[in-house]
């Protein structure tokens, strides 16, 4: 009995912090941004301590608190969008699953999430996802163009500059299953790196992830990278238009897994060569900024997924 009461008392006060942030998220700039990411780390925490059926509850609660205090739509949009990976974060946790299991599963769901709550946007107002603000940045652009006038920039100029917004807004049109991708992967691992520290602190056993000079992706992204270049190159001299997209899309999960990779390596061979620190911050900023650099340590990731680096030319040495 004691333990149920608890269980309540803790899923109410929980729910309560979810509704908080959700109003948070919705009214307070900036701040709210932190707050929408972190919406999901009370159900996580909860999970983890009560189980599975406490969490929905709360999920439950909160959604229908949050409705009451906001519009019911917002509410629902908010819970299919982000419940789902906590609640995948909190059974890895709780079930102690590996590290990579739970956190793979996690970004899974919060993909699958975020696309059913595009879906559920689509399906109520019968507006395409994120036109509002593509419409939004085109209209803002006349009021730019004003203030570029009173600085003497030429018509020539203001239209080159409106040609160049436009091929990238139609770039960015193109890469938005990218965007739902990269939204469910941020939004993910910030929830489990937060909620770790947290149930740490609660006083939970939590395993952790390998140290990010250790990481190594799969090879799939280096096949990935290649098909993707050659479905690109068949979709726009074919116009296909479908097959286009997918491919540029792949190209550029592809590119930001290398990234990836490449970080963690170039993370290992400063510490392997004994760089200085701060040295090795100041090269990493420059290689970030120099477009060709960043190029090539994507590249060098890509590679080290097969070839393996690490294993192959420096730990035999040591």
């Amino acid at each position: 009995m004691a333990t149920r009461v608890a269980s309540m008392t803790e899923s109410g006060l929980l729910a309560a912090v979810t509704v908080v942030m959700a109003l948070i998220g919705v009214y307070v700039p900036i701040l709210g941004t932190v707050a929408i990411l972190l919406w999901p780390l009370p159900i996580l925490v909860l999970i983890v301590r009560h189980g599975l059926r406490w969490g929905v509850m709360a999920v439950a609660v909160a959604g229908v608190l949050t409705a009451l205090l906001m519009e019911p739509a917002v509410s629902l949009r908010l819970a299919l969008a982000f419940a789902p990976g906590g609640i995948a974060l909190g059974l890895g946790f709780r079930r102690e699953w590996s590290p990579v299991r739970t956190l793979v599963t996690g970004i899974a769901c919060s993909m699958a999430a975020k696309l059913a709550a595009l879906a559920l946007l689509f399906a109520l107002t019968g507006v395409e996802p994120f036109s509002v603000q593509f419409d939004m940045m085109e209209q803002s652009f006349d009021t730019t163009a004003k203030m570029y006038r009173s600085f003497g920039m030429s018509e020539a100029q203001i239209e080159e500059s409106r040609t160049i917004l436009a091929q990238n807004l139609a770039l960015v049109r193109l890469l938005l299953p990218l965007i739902v991708v990269t939204m469910g992967l941020m939004d993910t691992t910030i929830n489990y790196l937060v909620g770790a520290t947290v149930l740490r602190r609660l006083g939970h056993d939590v395993r952790t992830l390998p140290p990010f000079a250790e990481w190594r992706l799969p090879s799939v992204f280096v096949y990935l990278f290649g098909f993707s270049l050659v479905g690109a190159y068949w979709g726009s001299t074919r116009n296909i238009t479908l097959l286009y997209q997918a491919s540029l899309n792949l190209s550029m999960l592809a590119t930001i897994a290398g990234l990836v990779e490449g970080l963690s390596v170039y993370t290992y061979a400063s510490r392997h060569f004994h760089w200085p620190k701060f040295l090795a911050m100041v090269f990493l900023g420059f290689m970030m900024l120099n477009g060709f650099l960043l190029r090539l340590l994507c590249l060098v990731g890509l590679f080290d997924m097969v070839l393996d680096y690490r294993t192959r030319y420096w730990r035999e040495k040591q």
